[in-house]
């Protein structure tokens, strides 16, 4: 399994969680099976690139996601590619791992994402 969370650097476990799902700088990537961490660069819309990060994500064969919060249109996008997303990490990639094996962090939905404009940056 491939579990991807938004990140603000290279920093592996230690690295920060972004606030800003879609404005990250990076997204650190879990494979579980391999129990391997690596970085890729956020090459999204917000980012100067030409996809949005839920599809450079499913391109990436991303299979969740862990994040602090995100805005709904990414919360319906995520869905439509099949992409688990779970809210509430925060502070390191580590944490936010942590969280997600102590089932700790709650499945993204609708009502529950940012409305448009009102992220923490």
């Amino acid at each position: 399994m491939k579990i991807a969370m938004p990140t603000m650097g290279n920093d592996g476990k230690d690295e920060m969680i972004s606030q800003h799902f879609g404005r990250s700088r990076t997204f650190t990537i879990y494979e579980s099976d391999k129990e391997e961490i690596y970085v890729i660069e956020n090459q999204g819309k917000h980012r100067g690139g030409s996809m949005s990060p839920p599809e450079l994500l499913a391109e990436e064969g991303i299979d969740v996601m862990l994040c602090s919060n995100l805005g709904r249109k990414a919360i319906d996008l995520f869905d439509e590619l099949g992409i688990d997303v779970y809210c509430g990490a925060g502070n390191t990639v580590k944490e936010a791992l942590d969280a997600w094996d102590n089932e700790e962090l709650e499945a993204a939905s609708l009502s529950n994402g940012c409305k448009e404009g009102r992220h923490d940056h």
